[in-house]
């Protein structure tokens, strides 16, 4: 057997030392966490208490101390998903040109005449002039107004667009103005909202622009998504405004042109007041809670240079009028002016108690939100669900890790004690590089790194599989390990890139949860390439140096498959091949009668999941919210042998409501409190809250998801083979999705996002098992040039079938471990795994090669060697 140069197996050292060293920190996490927050404190204050330095001390500081943060599902909090209304910005815009519109048109009286405002669309202005005559300076006066967009994207192009006809002007913000207006609001509200939030002193929030208009917030340890939404939701726009009047209603208030507005505290009140502000918010440098002369709670603010020269400008020139204080959109005080405010400091008093003050100080301070937001999604995770559901990833994990290990023993002796060895550093690598990315775990991740363990041998089956080849030739231990691993090494390459490209696909179009399994899926297929082809090798071969053996045996005291087998899998093809499109009509059928059971990310709706310790009756938790007027609620109990038995878990679900995105607080406390009444010792561990609008945008996502996992294997499969394996490939893969989802519409199981992740790992998971096999063909083409198609089919499918049940075994084994112990939050998710890794087996072995059968392929002098990896046209 040739050595590893010296340099490569250094290289190889490092790359697993360094695993080791940045996994190690995720062993000992709430040592680390501790360490970690430690060193923040101490970085920002400078000092540290006695147990923060002891916090500080509790983990070397020479060591790595990166951690793979945890996701919602497993440590608990709140997750919303909000739409910014960019809109608003755009008519906050023109409210402020409208001044200026109006003292330019002023200006040329006497070639407009009289102006008047007209009711317009928003973010736009109008504008009519009584002669129409003067249209055209009026046009050049307006236009003068206008100034360069600032983007890189609306060089030399202007901001406003005006536009004439007879007596009317019509402005607008130029396209280029709202492309960067929208791309500064977006930004501005990120950034606002991460103040808001590290305000509170949350752990790894995370916040992030997803899409055009829309942004991502998820805050661990936070109670629930209605304290996320009161904390960002509320805009907090502070304005001071001259007062013109007061009026009983807003009907019988001011003209037009005026702002008219309730009082907070004075129900039946509204004041009118100048649509123009004094000052602003955005001159706002502090805000904080106090208290008035009077011991009432308040809040203290001050502004900056321009905001109190403005401030003390107005108050000096309007000593003993009102002037209003309005906080988003309300008027919270209407103080007279006593005498001149100078400094730029005041007070805000009103209604407050002592947290409404703290409240509304940080919100001051965070800055206002520019525009206002709808929430489109809202989710709560319990600290209790999170535990549950470490505990349950943890349980699988360790149980799974443990079963693969055994099996492998179990099946090749010694060298599965050498591929389990690869396999726990392929393990250290994946939560190093999760660790140094920064990736956060959910539970489908869990599951993500359970299905990695099971699938990670695979491409050490295939190099095993290969040596006993080489073995049984007669060839010897040494020069039959190093072929067995140049053999394997194409197969590994093709089953494990198309794996890839399903993640990357999963990656780019999936949301939440999905992303998270696609990044830990991505990650373990490199690790474990990388582990199977160097890692594995290097073992070996220093294995091979130190003991020198004259033989080895590859085998165990399991044998899957003879080593020599001869089925004939086209003896009955007509009948397989009858059974596989028999499967997939009933499965089109029952999924156009039945329907799937689509879950709230397909449907919208709310689910909120509820724990008791004593027994359940659905009948009288389905009377105490049958008066709450929620529309259509389903109540089913959740059997979890994983679960403590004296823990029943329920899940209500609560139809989407009309006119509304997600279910308020309000509605939710109602159902809650309702639930509670009849029984007292419920928890409510969980509430998920999806709108129409992201519902029917995830269904689109789904099938787009889908359909470009079969398109991208689809392309590459024709690149490394011909298109007759490209189409039997892609058959194959229609068939065990369709049959998946039929089971799904047959048992009424409930269809969500997760379901669609898993979908699209069955793609991965079908081709890897179909590629083996045509690439063992490809490089028989070569070997048996006169054999005929289909015998050529069965030999090579007779030579692989021992790794193909040997990958369906392990990746079974740990996917069933999961299914038992992993927790009936991905339970469905890994029942569609179960039957994907089934179904993928049947239809490598009889739906694919039927295909590529009755399609033909031509041989002809074209045939080149195997290891040229291309087809000849060959004759079937």
């Amino acid at each position: 057997m040739q050595r590893t140069l010296l340099w490569k197996r250094l290289l190889i050292w490092s790359v697993c030392l360094w695993g080791i060293l940045f996994a190690l920190p995720n062993a000992f996490y709430p040592i680390v966490e501790r360490h970690n927050d430690a060193t923040a404190v101490l970085a920002e204050t400078g000092a540290l208490s006695a147990m923060d330095e002891a916090d500080l001390e509790g983990w070397p500081s020479w060591l790595p101390s990166s951690l793979v943060a945890l996701g919602l599902d497993l440590r608990g909090g709140a997750h919303l998903l909000a739409e910014v209304h960019v809109e608003d910005v755009h008519a906050a815009r023109m409210e402020v040109l409208w001044p200026r519109v109006r003292d330019s048109l002023r200006a040329l009286r006497d070639q407009v005449g009289t102006i008047r405002r007209l009711d317009a669309p928003s973010g736009e202005l109008r504008v009519t002039i009584s002669n129409p005559d003067g249209l055209s300076a009026a046009l050049s006066a307006l236009r003068a107004l206008a100034t360069p967009v600032v983007s890189m994207t609306g060089i030399g192009q202007s901001d406003i667009e005006v536009s004439g006809a007879r007596d009317t002007l019509t402005i607008r913000l130029s396209e280029a103005e709202q492309q960067a207006s929208n791309e500064r609001t977006i930004q501005q509200s990120l950034e606002i909202i991460r103040r808001r939030v590290d305000e509170v002193g949350t752990r790894e929030p995370t916040i992030m622009r997803q899409g055009e208009d829309r942004i991502l917030i998820q805050v661990p340890g936070l109670g629930s998504a209605a304290e996320l939404k009161a904390l960002i939701g509320t805009t907090a726009q502070l304005t001071f405004h001259p007062v013109l009047g007061r009026a009983a209603s807003a009907e019988d208030a001011g003209s037009p042109g005026d702002l008219v507005l309730p009082a907070s505290d004075e129900p039946g009140v509204v004041y009118i007041l100048d649509r123009s502000p004094v000052v602003s918010g955005e001159n706002l440098v502090d805000a904080q809670p106090a208290f008035d002369q009077n011991n009432r709670p308040a809040v203290s603010f001050r502004f900056d240079a321009p905001g109190a020269r403005a401030f003390g400008d107005y108050t000096a020139a309007n000593i003993g009028a009102p002037f209003a204080i309005v906080l988003d959109g309300e008027v919270i005080s209407a103080p007279v002016i006593q005498s001149h405010i100078a400094g730029g400091s005041g007070i805000i008093t009103g209604q407050f108690t002592v947290e409404k003050t703290t409240e509304l100080a940080v919100l001051l301070r965070a800055g206002a939100l520019p525009a206002g937001m709808t929430f489109l999604e809202e989710r709560t995770i319990g600290p209790e669900l999170g535990s549950d559901s470490i505990e349950a990833g943890q349980r699988a994990a360790v149980i799974g890790m443990a079963a693969v290990v055994v099996f492998m023993i179990a099946c090749y002796g010694g060298f599965g004690v050498m591929a389990n060895m690869a396999l726990a550093l392929n393990m250290g690598l994946l939560f190093a590089a999760l660790s140094v990315i920064g990736a956060t775990l959910t539970l489908p991740g869990i599951a993500g790194i359970v299905l990695t363990m099971g699938m990670a041998v695979d491409a050490n089956v295939l190099i095993f599989e290969r040596i006993r080849e080489e073995l049984r030739q007669g060839r010897p231990a040494g020069r039959a390990i190093e072929v067995g691993f140049e053999k394997a090494l194409s197969a590994i390459m093709d089953s494990n890139i198309t794996g890839l490209l399903t993640a990357l696909i999963m990656f780019a179009v999936g949301s939440g949860p999905v992303k998270g399994f696609a990044v830990t899926l991505g990650l373990g297929i490199l690790t474990s390439m990388f582990t199977a082809v160097y890692v594995t090798r290097l073992i070996i071969e220093t294995w091979m140096r130190w003991k020198r053996p004259k033989t080895i045996t590859l085998n165990g005291f399991i044998k899957l498959a003879p080593d020599r087998t001869t089925i004939d899998f086209f003896r009955a093809q007509w009948l397989t091949f009858g059974v596989s499109v028999a499967a997939v009509v009933a499965s089109l059928l029952l999924v156009a009668t039945l329907g799937l059971n689509f879950g709230i990310d397909f449907k919208g709706g709310t689910t909120i999941r509820a724990e008791t310790p004593q027994a359940v009756d659905i009948g009288s938790y389905r009377e105490a919210l049958s008066d709450l007027s929620l529309g259509d609620i389903s109540i089913t109990e959740v059997f979890d042998p994983a679960f403590r038995a004296d823990q029943h878990v329920v899940t209500i679900r609560i139809e989407a409501q009309q006119g509304v995105e997600a279910l308020s607080p309000e509605s939710v406390a109602q159902v809650e409190a309702a639930i509670k009444a009849v029984d007292p010792a419920v928890a409510f561990t969980a509430v998920e809250s999806v709108g129409p609008k992201v519902s029917a945008e995830l269904i689109w996502l789904a099938l787009a998801a889908v359909g470009a996992g079969a398109a991208g294997i689809l392309i590459y499969v024709w690149l490394r083979f011909e298109w007759q394996f490209a189409l039997g490939t892609v058959a194959a893969l229609v068939h065990d999705v369709v049959v998946t989802v039929g089971v799904f519409a047959a048992l009424g199981l409930k269809f969500d996002l997760t379901i669609v992740a898993a979908l699209l790992t069955i793609l991965g998971y079908s081709v890897n098992d179909t590629v083996v096999i045509f690439d063992r063909l490809r490089e028989n083409f070569a070997k048996y040039k006169a054999m005929p198609l289909r015998d050529l089919m069965n030999v090579s499918a007779n030579e692989t079938l021992s790794r193909t049940l040997m990958t369906a075994s392990t990746t079974l084994i740990a996917l069933l471990v999961l299914l038992v112990f992993g927790g009936d939050v991905i339970r469905g998710f890994v029942f569609a795994m179960v039957l994907g890794v089934i179904l993928g087996t049947w239809s490598t072995l009889y739906v694919a090669k039927n295909i590529v059968l009755f399609l033909g392929i031509n041989r002809s002098e074209k045939t080149k060697r195997g290891a040229d990896h291309e087809f000849a046209n060959i004759d079937a």
